[in-house]
C-alpha cells in the first residue's frame, strides 16, 4: 500500500467531469495491498471445478439448464478494481457533468470518495457474478470473478476450510447466472429501473419509485439465488453463513459506515426479505413455482407482495 500515491493521485484529479475515474482507480488501487493469486497446484482446476458442478447442480434445482459465462477470473483485488470501474463510470455518466460552482474541488472530493469506495469493495468482494449492466451485451459475455485473496482470507478469519468456503461462494454466483439465463429481460429491466433513478438524480430530483421498483426487483434476485443455494449445495452452510453475518456485525465503526455508504446493509435485507418470499412460495407451490418469477417482467412481485408471498401468488397463479 502506498497511502502517500493514493493521496497524490487524487489530489492531481483533473478534466472536465465530476469524477477523475483514471486518478480514482490510481488512488483504489494504491491504497490496497493487490493480494497473492498465487495458486497452489490443482487450485485453479478446484475453482473450474466448483463452477461446473455448481451449474449442474442450481441447473438440477432450477428445473433448466444453463450455461456459465464465457469470462471466469481469479483475481486479486487491483484486477476486481479494474474490472468494475468501466460499471461504475457508466453508471455515474449522468450526473458526471454536475460539477457546482466550483469544479475544482467537487472534483477531488468526488474522486477521493469513489477512489476510497472501490478500495473498501476491493477489499471485501468475495465473488462477482457481473451482467455488464449498462452496456449491451449477450449473457454468454457475461463474468464471473473470484476475489482469491478475500476468499483466503474471510476463510482464515471465519476459521472455516478453505476449499468448502470457496466452493460455497461459488454456488452463490452461479445461482446469479442461472437468474439471468432464465430471464434473458433481467438485464434490461434492472438497467432501465437504475437508468431512470439516475437520470432524475441528475436533474436534481428522486424517482421514488424507480428505486423502489429497483430495490424490489434485486430483492427478488438475492432470495431466489438464497433459495436455489440452500438446495443445491451439496455440503453444510449453516455455519458459514452464520459465521459470515456475525463478521458483517462485528465490523468496526468505519467499516460499517462504509457498508451503509454502500448499500451493503440493505443487500443483507435483501437476501433475508427474498429468500422469506420464496421460501413461502416453494413451501406452498414448489421450486417450480418460485421460478415463475422470471417467466415475465410482470411476474415479478411488488415491492408490497413481498412481504404477502400470498398475494402474488394469487395474482400469477404459477
Amino acid at each position: 500500500m502506498n497511502l502517500y500515491r493514493s493521496a497524490r493521485a487524487v489530489a492531481g484529479a483533473s478534466g472536465e467531469h465530476a469524477i477523475d475515474w483514471q486518478a480514482a482507480t490510481e488512488a483504489a488501487k494504491a491504497s490496497t495491498d493487490p493480494g497473492s493469486i498465487s495458486l497452489e497446484p490443482g487450485e485453479r482446476e478446484a475453482y473450474a471445478d466448483d463452477a461446473r458442478d455448481a451449474r449442474d447442480g442450481v441447473g438440477a434445482v432450477a428445473g433448466f439448464e444453463f450455461e456459465l459465462p464465457n469470462t471466469i477470473e481469479i483475481q486479486n483485488r487491483h484486477h476486481w478494481i479494474d474490472a468494475n470501474v468501466e460499471t461504475f463510470e457508466r453508471v455515474m455518466a449522468p450526473i458526471e457533468s454536475h460539477t457546482g460552482v466550483f469544479p475544482g474541488v467537487a472534483r477531488t472530493i468526488n474522486t477521493g470518495t469513489m477512489g476510497v469506495l472501490l478500495a473498501f469493495l476491493g477489499r471485501n468482494v468475495l465473488g462477482q457474478y457481473d451482467p455488464l449492466l449498462l452496456a449491451d451485451t449477450p449473457a454468454e459475455d457475461h463474468a464471473l470473478y473470484f476475489v482469491r485473496p478475500n476468499i483466503l482470507n474471510a476463510a482464515e478469519m471465519l476459521d472455516v476450510d478453505y476449499d468448502r468456503f470457496r466452493r460455497w461462494i461459488a454456488f452463490h454466483e452461479v445461482t446469479h447466472a442461472a437468474e439471468f439465463a432464465a430471464a434473458p429481460w433481467l438485464s434490461t429491466h434492472l438497467e432501465n429501473r437504475m437508468q431512470d433513478g439516475i437520470d432524475t438524480l441528475a436533474e436534481g430530483s428522486f424517482d421514488r419509485g424507480a428505486f423502489r421498483d429497483l430495490d424490489a426487483a434485486m430483492t427478488v434476485v438475492e432470495g431466489y439465488a438464497e433459495l436455489l443455494m440452500d438446495h443445491a449445495f451439496d455440503d453444510e452452510y449453516e455455519d458459514l453463513r452464520r459465521k459470515l453475518d456475525a463478521r458483517r456485525q462485528g465490523r468496526g465503526p468505519l467499516q460499517q459506515l462504509f457498508r451503509r455508504l454502500l448499500g451493503l446493509g440493505l443487500k443483507r435485507r435483501q437476501y433475508e426479505r427474498g429468500k422469506a418470499f420464496f421460501e413461502h412460495v416453494a413451501s406452498a407451490r414448489g421450486l417450480e413455482a418460485a421460478g415463475a418469477v422470471w417467466k415475465h417482467p410482470d411476474n415479478l412481485p411488488t415491492h408490497d407482495e413481498l412481504d404477502a408471498p400470498g398475494v402474488w401468488l394469487q395474482r400469477v397463479d404459477p
